[in-house]
C-alpha cells in the first residue's frame, strides 16, 4: 500500500526532533530526567517555542549519570513527573514523524514510562539521524553527535542538555537531507527502507532493548484515498463542456445576454473585446464572462434600468480557464479554489473553444484528491511543492484500485508532472526576479518531452524540458536569460523528487533551448542527417507540449516539427532504426528475468512507443499519445488494423504491470524503475504478460513494412 507520508520528500517532512536525558543507559531501568522537542516544518525548524521540561523521576539519581549531563536531585526538585510532562509531549508526537539520534533509545525509554504510568503508547514512525548517516557515508570513523557535527559543519551548544541536543539533531537531519538525495535517498519510506539495511546495527540495538530505529515501509499505515471518485480521473474537459461557447460584444445590452441566457439554457456569455482575431477567433485572456448571477447582481442594485446598460460594465475579467484536454478533477479543483462556478474551455493555443458549469459537474464528487493540482498550483516555496508532490503516488494507488485503466492513470501522472513542471517555472522565475534578473526578457514557453509531453508518465520519473523563446541568438543575452531560468528549473524539480536527467535532455542545457527561429535550424538539421547514432535523443522531441508561458509558441514548433519530418521517409527510416533492433524478452522456458526481474520499458515499451511514434510521422497522425497514434495509424491503414491491434494491447498490459510494481515498489521505500518482479505476478498476469511480450516478435518486421 502506497500513503501520502511514505512517499513525502525528506525535504518536506513534519517531523518532531526529540531528546532525553536519563539516569541509565539501559532502557530497562533508565527513567527520564529531562525531554526535548522541536518541531520540523515542512523541512525547517519552526519559529515556534520548542518543547523542554525536566522530569522528576521519583527516585535516586546516580552519580555517573549526573557527571554526564549535570542534572541531581536538586535540580529536578519541584519538576513534574512523567505523566504531567507527557501531557505536553505527547499530543507533539500524535501523527508525527519522530527524529533523534540513536532514536531507538529514546522511543524505549518513552515506552517504558508511558508502560510505568499506564499510558497508552503507540510507537511513531521514526528515524535514526545516526543511522542515516552510516548509510549515506559507511567509511566514517564513528557517528557520534560530535563526529556528525564535525562532518555536516553544525555547532553544538548544550551539549547533554535534550534541547542542545535535540536542536543539533535537528540541524545535522536538514544538512544530511541534501547528501541522502543524492545517492538516491528522497523519501520517507526510502529513508526507512535504507535504515534497515544496517541489519548489524538494528540487531545490536535489538539486544540492548531499544525500539525499532524506523519503520519497515509498508507495514503500517492507513492508505490514503482508498476510495477515490474515478469519474474526474477518467474523462477529459472536452467530454463535458458546452460549445461552442456564445459571445456577445462589451456594447451588448445586458437584456439582449439575458435573453440569450434563456434562449439558449445557458448560465453564462462571453464578452469579447471590440475586435477578433483575424480567423473570427478569441484568447481566453482577452475576454471576460458574464452569468446569471452578475445579472441579478445588476438587476438587485440598479433595478430594471440595469437591463439597458451594456453587457461589458458587468463581465468578470480576467476569465478563469482550463485546456480542452486537462481531465475533469483539474477543473473541479479550480472552481473549488476560486470559489467561482464557471469556467471558459481554450484549445492548445489559448483560444477559447467551450464553457464549463458547476451544474454539469453536480454529479461529480469532488474529494480531497482532486485538490492535487491546487496544492500544486498554489505550492510557494520548493518544500511546499514536494509535499504536494508526496499525494501522487497515493493518487495512483487509489485509481488503480477504482479500476481505472493503468493508461488512464498515467496521463493522470503526466498532467500533474506537467503542472509540476509548470509551478516551478513560475517559483524560478520569482527567483530570478528576486535576485535582480528580471522579468523574462521575450514571451516563451517551458515544454515537457518523452513520456510526459505524450501523457505516458508512471513513477519512476526524471526530467525532459526544453524552452522555446520568441526571439534572440544563441548565446545572446535573451539566451544567457533562460539558461539561467532552465537551471532553476531544473534543481527545483530535483530537489522535490524528479531527477536530473541522466541524458541531458533539460533546459539548463543549450542544445535543449532556444529561440524559435534556433529550433526550426534544429529541425532542418535533424531532418537531414543521415546516421541513426545522432537521433538517439532527437525522438523525444516530437513528443513535447508546453506547461508554461505562450503555449502557441509551443504548439507551432510542434505542427512544423511534425510537416518537416513527413515530408522525409528517410528520416522516419532513421528515426525508427535509431533504437537497433529490437527482440522481447522471451527464451525457450518463458520470460527472461535479471535476477529475478524483467525491463519492460526495454524489453517492450520502447519498442511500441517508438513505433507509433514514428508511423505517427508517416501518415501524418497528429496525436501525442501511443494510443492515439495507433489508432490514428490503423484508420490510415486498415489492412495493418489486427497488428497495431495487437501493439495497442501490448502497450496497455506492460503499462500497467509496471505501474503496479512501482506502487509496491514505493511502498517498500525502494526506488521506482521499469523493472517488474515476475514472482509478484498471478499466473493470469504471467500468461498476459508473456503473450504481450510475444506480440512484439515481429514489431521491427510491422513497422517497416508500414514505412514502404
Amino acid at each position: 500500500m502506497v500513503d501520502r507520508l511514505s512517499a513525502t520528500p525528506l525535504i518536506a517532512l513534519d517531523a518532531v526532533v526529540i531528546d532525553t536525558e536519563t539516569t541509565d543507559l539501559e532502557p530497562a531501568r533508565a527513567r527520564i530526567l529531562e525531554i526535548a522537542g522541536i518541531r520540523l516544518h515542512g523541512g525547517r525548524i519552526e519559529d515556534a517555542e520548542p518543547i523542554r521540561t525536566l522530569v522528576d523521576p521519583g527516585e535516586s539519581i546516580p552519580a555517573l549519570s549526573t557527571k554526564v549531563h549535570g542534572i541531581d536531585a536538586a535540580r529536578v526538585a519541584g519538576a513534574p513527573r512523567f505523566p504531567v510532562a507527557w501531557q505536553a509531549l505527547g499530543p507533539m508526537l500524535a501523527d508525527a514523524v519522530v527524529i533523534g539520534h540513536n532514536v531507538g533509545y529514546d522511543l524505549a525509554v518513552l515506552g517504558r514510562e508511558c508502560v510505568r504510568a499506564g499510558i497508552a503508547f503507540r510507537k511513531p514512525r521514526s528515524l535514526c539521524v545516526r543511522m542515516l548517516a552510516e548509510v549515506a557515508r559507511p567509511d566514517l570513523a564513528g557517528y557520534s553527535l560530535e563526529e556528525l557535527a564535525d562532518w555536516l559543519g553544525v555547532t553544538i551548544e548544550g551539549r547533554h542538555s535534550a534541547l542542545g541536543d535535540a536542536r543539533a539533531t535537528a540541524h545535522l537531519f536538514l544538512n544530511l537531507v541534501p547528501v541522502l538525495r543524492e545517492g538516491g535517498i528522497r523519501t520517507l519510506a526510502e529513508a526507512e527502507a535504507a535504515i534497515h539495511l544496517l541489519s548489524e546495527v538494528i540487531a545490536d540495538q535489538h539486544r540492548a532493548g531499544w525500539s525499532e530505529p524506523a519503520q519497515l515501509p509498508g507495514s503500517a499505515g492507513e492508505r490514503a484515498f482508498a476510495r477515490i471518485d474515478s469519474y474526474p480521473y477518467r474523462h477529459r474537459v472536452r467530454d463535458v463542456m458546452s460549445e461552442p461557447p456564445v459571445f456577445v460584444r462589451p456594447t451588448t445590452a445586458l437584456s439582449e445576454a439575458l435573453r440569450l441566457l434563456m434562449q439558449l439554457k445557458i448560465s453564462s456569455v462571453f464578452v469579447t473585446p471590440d475586435k477578433a482575431d483575424p480567423d473570427g477567433r478569441h484568447r481566453a485572456s482577452d475576454i471576460g464572462i458574464l452569468t446569471e448571477r452578475d445579472i441579478l447582481r445588476a438587476l438587485d442594485s440598479g433595478g430594471t434600468s440595469a437591463l439597458t446598460r451594456q453587457a461589458g460594465a458587468f463581465a468578470s475579467k480576467p476569465l478563469a480557464a482550463v485546456p480542452a484536454e486537462a481531465f475533469v478533477y483539474l477543473a473541479i479543483g479550480r472552481m473549488d479554489r476560486r470559489k467561482i462556478r464557471h469556467l471558459g474551455v481554450t484549445d492548445d493555443a489559448g483560444y477559447l473553444v467551450g464553457a464549463l458549469s458547476a451544474r454539469r459537474l453536480l454529479r461529480l464528487r469532488a474529494q480531497d484528491a482532486v485538490n492535487l493540482d491546487g496544492e500544486i498550483d498554489e505550492a510557494g516555496n520548493v518544500r511546499q511543492l514536494g509535499r504536494a508532490w508526496a499525494k501522487l503516488a497515493a493518487v495512483a494507488r487509489g485509481l488503480l484500485d477504482e479500476e481505472v485503466e493503468a493508461r488512464g492513470v498515467a496521463a493522470v501522472i503526466s498532467r500533474e508532472l506537467g503542472a509540476l513542471t509548470r509551478r516551478a517555472g513560475e517559483i524560478a522565475e520569482m527567483q530570478m526576479r528576486e535576485a535582480g534578473r528580471g522579468a523574462p526578457p521575450v514571451p516563451y514557453a517551458l515544454l515537457v518531452l518523452g513520456s510526459a509531453g505524450r501523457g505516458e508518465s508512471l513513477l519512476a520519473l526524471d526530467q525532459d524540458n526544453a524552452i522555446v523563446f520568441a526571439e534572440g541568438a544563441p548565446d545572446g543575452p535573451e539566451d544567457r536569460w533562460f539558461a539561467e531560468l532552465g537551471t532553476k528549473v531544473a534543481d527545483i524539480l530535483h530537489e522535490v523528487g524528479v531527477p536530473y536527467c541522466k541524458g541531458g535532455v533539460m533546459a539548463m542545457n543549450r542544445e535543449w533551448r532556444g529561440s524559435a527561429t534556433t529550433w526550426r535550424e534544429r529541425v532542418q538539421d535533424w531532418v537531414g542527417r543521415s546516421r541513426p547514432e545522432d537521433l538517439l535523443s532527437v525522438d523525444i522531441f516530437f513528443d513535447f507540449r508546453a506547461v508554461h508561458g505562450e503555449s502557441a509558441l509551443g504548439a507551432e514548433l510542434w505542427r512544423y516539427a511534425y510537416e518537416q519530418a513527413g515530408e522525409r521517409v528517410d528520416f522516419i527510416k532513421l528515426l525508427a532504426e535509431a533504437g537497433g533492433t529490437f527482440q522481447p524478452p522471451l527464451g525457450w522456458f518463458g520470460i527472461r528475468t535479471d535476477d529475478g526481474r524483467v525491463d519492460l520499458k526495454m524489453g517492450g515499451l520502447f519498442k511500441i512507443v517508438t513505433a507509433a511514434r514514428v508511423l505517427a510521422i508517416r501518415y501524418r497522425v497528429a496525436e501525442h499519445s501511443t494510443l492515439a497514434r495507433l489508432e490514428g495509424v490503423k484508420a490510415a491503414m486498415p489492412a495493418s488494423a489486427r497488428d497495431i491491434d495487437a501493439l495497442i494491447a501490448a502497450h496497455g498490459v506492460l503499462v500497467g504491470c509496471v505501474l503496479e510494481q512501482q506502487l509496491v515498489d514505493i511502498a517498500a521505500g525502494r526506488p521506482p524503475s521499469s523493472k517488474v518482479e515476475l514472482k509478484r505476478l498471478g499466473r493470469e498476469q504471467r500468461t498476459r504478460l508473456k503473450e504481450a511480450l510475444q506480440a512484439l516478435a515481429y514489431a521491427d518486421e510491422m513497422v517497416r513494412d508500414l514505412l514502404i
